[in-house]
């Protein structure tokens, strides 16, 4: 079959895509891209004209561990409003930023048709210029509410992908099926997509029985270490400040890590990592030498912070931190020393004792390649986080660059306050 004959033929699947949403949803066809008002973005941004669209976003993280990064079709507008080429420009702008580390795409397909798709040539062109360095730290691409036209695109694509690439890749039916991969509210899916999921669900036959109802959350075990707080901790460790997870990974990486190139940047098998965390939280013992691979603590490590029920630098600071790139340059260190003099005195040690650690790191980037820029990039989201949802890929710049002063400047930052019972790695 031509190219032609696949061109025609997509799209008439697209159109047949759009005539049964239509019907399930009872209501025309006329387009309408969901909006997606990002109040953290600048209109001075490099891709203003494509970011305001919300079409690529930041979503958290993966049950592992890796940025989760979203691209919604429902959200693209009709073609003659969106260049495409500066859409693949800024796609590849917001990879830049986590190549070197591992990641996840999901990609919600619900709401591409006719009027807003790309052209296959441009979609081709598109896959050949995303060379290995995007597609070898790309751990997952999740595929929601796949269609024929889908299909019709493997059979195109399929001479140029290959085998391993081709098993990253995940369809997902239903949006409930993100679940077992992804931390789901922190993906801030499209109304469209949500309202799509829940008709497709209505048109089945014979619906599947109601899900079981989550039971009330459980008080958490004498001895747990994940998801509880800072003040828990300290009460259930016989007033240690320094968390027992965050003390026992830091030592062990600082013994055996600390020149591994690309420490921190490297996800750990999955299941293992459950396996550590049911210990730490039975209060067993974890000896990380019988699993004989670095970066399982340097993934727990991350994990502990990321399931704080607050964020180490705190809700309270996250507007301040923001702000951090609209300071002049020369006084930003002295900005960054005022937020972290105002933190509570628990999270002040304990964001000490890590970035003390951090620093150490960087300062063996010569082998390891993980300068406080890189470490920023990797820790920035897992020290601070808004209340509400996921930081917005507009707040990355700013929340980055506070972490990364933070590490380069630990001396300067956290020299002029010390608490009693504190300790260093």
């Amino acid at each position: 079959m031509s190219e032609i004959d696949f061109e025609e033929l997509a799209e008439i699947e697209l159109q047949k895509d759009e005539a049964e949403h239509a019907i399930m949803e009872k209501r025309k066809t006329s387009f309408t891209p969901a909006a997606c008002e990002d109040t953290e973005l600048s209109i001075n941004h490099p891709y203003y004209d494509v970011a305001r669209h919300g079409i690529v976003q930041l979503a958290g993280d993966d049950n592992s561990g890796r940025r989760v990064i979203t691209f919604s079709c429902c959200r693209m507008p009709p073609s003659h409003q969106l260049n495409h080429s500066r859409l693949l420009e800024y796609l590849r702008y917001t990879l830049d930023q986590y190549v070197e580390n591992d990641y996840t795409l999901v990609y919600f397909h619900y709401g591409l048709n006719s009027r807003n798709k790309p052209s296959l040539n441009w979609l081709q062109s598109a896959y050949k210029e995303f060379d290995r360095k995007y597609k070898k730290n790309l751990k997952a691409l999740y595929v929601v509410h796949p269609t024929n036209f889908i299909k019709i695109l493997w059979n195109i694509f399929k001479p140029l992908i290959s085998h391993k690439f081709g098993k990253k890749i995940t369809y997902l039916n239903y949006l409930s099926d993100l679940r077992e991969h992804l931390k789901y509210d922190q993906l801030n899916i499209p109304e469209d997509v949500i309202r799509h999921d829940q008709n497709l669900r209505d048109k089945q036959k014979g619906r599947p029985p109601p899900s079981a109802k989550v039971p009330p959350p459980r008080p958490p075990l004498p001895t747990q270490q994940f998801g509880v707080s800072l003040q828990y901790l300290k009460d259930k460790n016989k007033g240690q400040l320094i968390p027992p997870v965050m003390k026992q990974t830091v030592s062990y990486l600082k013994n055996k890590g600390l020149r591994v190139e690309g420490l921190f940047r490297r996800s750990a098998s999955i299941q293992t990592i459950k396996e550590v965390h049911k210990l730490y939280n039975q209060g067993k013992p974890v000896n990380f030498d019988d699993y004989g691979d670095i970066h399982i603590p340097a993934v727990i490590l991350k994990t502990f912070l990321r399931e704080l029920p607050q964020p180490l630098l705190t809700f309270e600071s996250y507007d301040q931190i923001l702000g951090i790139t609209g300071v002049e340059s020369s006084l930003r260190v002295t900005r960054c020393k005022q937020v972290i003099q105002g933190l509570p005195e628990h999270n002040y040690v304990v964001l000490k004792y890590l970035i003390c650690f951090l620093h150490m790191v960087s300062q063996e980037s010569i082998y390891n390649k993980m300068t406080g820029s890189n470490l920023a990039c990797v820790f920035g989201l897992n020290l601070i986080w808004p209340p509400k949802g996921a930081s917005s890929l507009s707040a990355l710049n700013p929340l980055n660059h506070f972490t990364e002063l933070l590490i380069d400047f630990y001396s300067k930052i956290f020299s002029s306050r010390t608490v009693p019972g504190e300790i260093l790695p």
